[in-house]
């Protein structure tokens, strides 16, 4: 009886090592699945790479913010209307505009910089924040960059009355998609804000301003490649609000970017000529209805420390 017992214990034992042993691999199988599927999510959930190729897109800010530790020198000129033809070389021998820029990415997702425009000799310092970025998967289906500016006009002191009456002030939300490997979009609503604007004294004698200090506009603009590293660009700046007198003219604008490693070269044509974006918006008086286009170029060069 004994020996009965013995045995069976033996072979339940064995049976349950058994179990033991089949359960194991089996916790193991699922759990190495497990991995490999949360390592595919986690790979499908990377962010979208390379949605522009620049911080900048013509006239406009893009939705790029660069990686921490990134310095950016900013060239961006523009050149005058082409209407006035050989008087002036259409527009290449015209006074022009200049913009020099510095930026740098002291955190991820964090972009600081300050320029100096020549026309009206300002002086700006921005900022930009990557809120949201899209991911391969779709859980995140688009990528949303917050930028602000100030401006400062540095001109003489006789130009104004207060001394706050040299600020202005932009700030836009651009949002925007990767739809294929190749066509990148973004839309991008701003808003601009100058301390002063010009006016005139009615004839009651009452200071009256013609135009209102805040402006609101919508740009809407995309990229789309032909080359590894060569893309076609294109854009349209609609200005919002209503003025009482010199409202501002859209700006349609195209252009061709050639990208390397560390350099962005753009060659463009649009009806923008102040670069600083709240003078675009709110006071731009070229209208493409009458021919009044100009050529200019934006170049980035970045370095990585």
């Amino acid at each position: 009886m004994k020996k009965i017992i013995n045995n069976l214990l033996l072979k339940n034992i064995r049976f349950g090592v058994l179990l033991l042993t089949l359960a194991l691999c089996l916790l193991v199988n699922v759990t190495a699945q497990g991995q490999d599927s949360a390592a595919r999510a986690k790979a499908k959930s990377k962010p979208v790479k390379n949605t522009f190729g620049s911080s900048f897109i013509i006239d406009n800010q893009s939705v790029m913010v660069p990686i921490k530790g990134t310095f950016e020198a900013d060239f961006q000129h523009r050149f005058g209307t082409v209407n006035n033809g050989f008087d002036d070389l259409w527009g290449l021998y015209a006074p022009s505009n200049i913009r020099l820029g510095f930026n740098y990415a002291p955190i991820d997702k964090l972009y600081v910089g300050f320029g100096l425009t020549k026309d009206n000799m300002e002086f700006d310092f921005n900022a930009k924040y990557a809120l949201l970025k899209q991911t391969a998967d779709n859980r995140m289906p688009v990528s949303v960059t917050v930028y602000g500016n100030m401006a400062i006009d540095a001109r003489d002191p006789s130009n104004f009355e207060n001394s706050i009456d040299r600020y202005s002030y932009f700030s836009q939300l651009i949002i925007a998609r990767k739809i294929t490997e190749k066509f990148s979009a973004q839309i991008s609503p701003s808003f601009s804000w100058f301390n002063n604007v010009e006016g005139y004294i009615d004839s009651k004698g009452q200071v009256q301003s013609k135009m209102y200090h805040g402006h609101f506009a919508v740009a809407l603009y995309g990229r789309y490649k032909v080359g590894s590293n060569m893309s076609i660009l294109a854009g349209w700046d609609q200005p919002i609000t209503q003025h009482p007198m010199n409202n501002p003219h859209p700006n349609i604008c195209l252009g061709l970017e050639i990208t390397t490693s560390a350099h962005q070269f753009q060659i463009i044509a649009g009806n923008y000529h102040s670069i600083l974006a709240q003078r675009n918006n709110v006071f731009n008086q070229n209208d493409f209805t009458n021919g009044q286009f100009l050529i200019g170029f934006n170049i980035t060069r970045l370095w990585n420390f």
